[in-house]
């Protein structure tokens, strides 16, 4: 058998464990040779769990409600104001996570940014359609172009007016430049700053983990997406049993290093076994035909930085790099070592720079506040008032 072939059906025994919790992710990951560590690893986090300090995903709960798509489709959303009691904020920054995520997986940098003083800041996270506590929809309209429009609903009616930061990992990167794509206007004219991490703007299935799996035409994911719609109880329950086994597939493939803090591995484990099987498989070929390089061009009046783990297996750094070099003036970081979850395994690093990009556009926001009352033409100045970085 070739490297290649050899390599691929490793892939999808890998993606079916994953989302079954079966035999075949301990042949794909080595789970069975690191079995003994990984049950040890589950039950010290299970003893001491109620006394992390990070408390991950455990954080007190914002303001809660629902918004509407267009098609009617509820989603969950919430809001953190301001940490200092009536401040009004400079920026509202809008958080929206990756594929078989939810809200949750944005720990650390919920928690920065709630805790910000310079700048103030108010903080949008929601669930995307069929993930956490969002509204289902058909398998017709889990498209990353709906879910552009998705953002663009939950702009319009939680954050109507104000100087806006958009980050987004992973799909939900794709989904921002879904939103560029839709909407150009707003990134001219309230959209001051974006933040990509672990994502791409195209070939999503023809290079790292993705290629062999991402697409409609895989009998494997079509299969499975099958099973899960007939005999969706049946499917949750074989995932459960194989718990071990998909808890060291997440921890394979969603981080960069393998001793990284079991705590973490945990809540991914978490939203990936609360995610429908038929969920991850109406997403597949979305996903394999996104191509969004074109819509960047959209983002070129804000700042942006693109962040990557440089040992991402889902989403490659050279993904990353792509994204860049479309956007000379965005700031570029890798993330060493780290893997397809970067933010939340290396979030100090991320969340200095997240913060750098807040405070240059907080400045912006601040210029143009002066400049618009005397002249109406505020978007030629924002593109000389861009600050380029780029991180070595």
């Amino acid at each position: 058998m070739s490297d290649d072939r050899r390599h691929t059906g490793g892939i999808i025994g890998a993606i079916a464990g994953t989302v079954l919790g079966g035999a075949a992710a301990v042949g794909a990951v080595g789970a069975g040779r690191a079995r003994s560590r990984v049950v040890k690893a589950r039950a010290e986090l299970e003893e001491h769990e109620s006394a992390h300090p990070s408390q991950l995903g455990l954080l007190p709960r914002g303001r809660e409600s629902s918004v509407a798509a267009d098609d009617g489709v509820r989603l969950a959303v919430e809001e953190v104001d301001p940490v200092t009691p009536g401040a009004k904020p400079e920026l509202t920054v809008v958080l929206v996570h990756g594929f078989a995520l939810d809200r949750r997986c944005w720990h650390f940098q919920r928690r920065m940014l709630a805790g910000l003083t310079d700048p103030a800041v108010r903080v949008v996270l929601y669930d995307q359609r069929r993930h956490g506590r969002s509204g289902q929809c058909s398998a017709r309209a889990c498209t990353i172009a709906q879910l552009g429009a998705d953002l663009d609903a939950v702009i319009r009616t939680v954050a109507p007016e104000g100087d806006l930061v958009l980050v987004g990992h992973s799909m939900g990167g794709m989904t921002i430049m879904a939103l560029a794509e839709r909407h150009p206007a707003l990134f001219r004219d309230r959209v001051l700053g974006v933040a990509l991490v672990s994502t791409s703007a195209g070939d999503v299935g023809t290079v790292g983990l993705q290629r062999a799996v991402l697409s409609h035409r895989n009998p494997t994911v079509n299969v499975l997406g099958r099973l899960a719609h007939w005999r969706p109880a049946t499917v949750d329950r074989i995932r459960r049993l194989g718990g071990n086994a998909m808890w060291a597939a997440v921890a394979r493939f969603s981080f960069g290093d393998q001793d990284v803090d079991p705590a973490l591995i945990d809540l991914v484990d978490s939203t990936i076994a609360s995610t429908a099987l038929d969920v991850l498989t109406s997403f597949a070929n979305t996903l394999s035909t996104h191509d969004r390089k074109a819509a960047l061009r959209g983002l070129s009046q804000c700042e942006v930085l693109v962040a990557g783990g440089t040992r991402d297996v889902m989403i490659p750094y050279s993904h990353s790099e792509v994204i860049a070099a479309e956007l000379p003036r965005a700031e570029l970081l890798p993330l060493e070592g780290a893997g397809h979850m970067a933010m939340l395994e290396q979030p100090g690093e991320f969340d200095a720079a997240l913060l750098e990009l807040l405070r240059r556009c907080t400045h912006r926001s601040q210029v143009l506040r002066r400049l618009r009352p005397q002249e109406a033409g505020s978007s030629s100045r924002r593109s000389r008032l861009r600050r380029p970085r780029r991180r070595a």
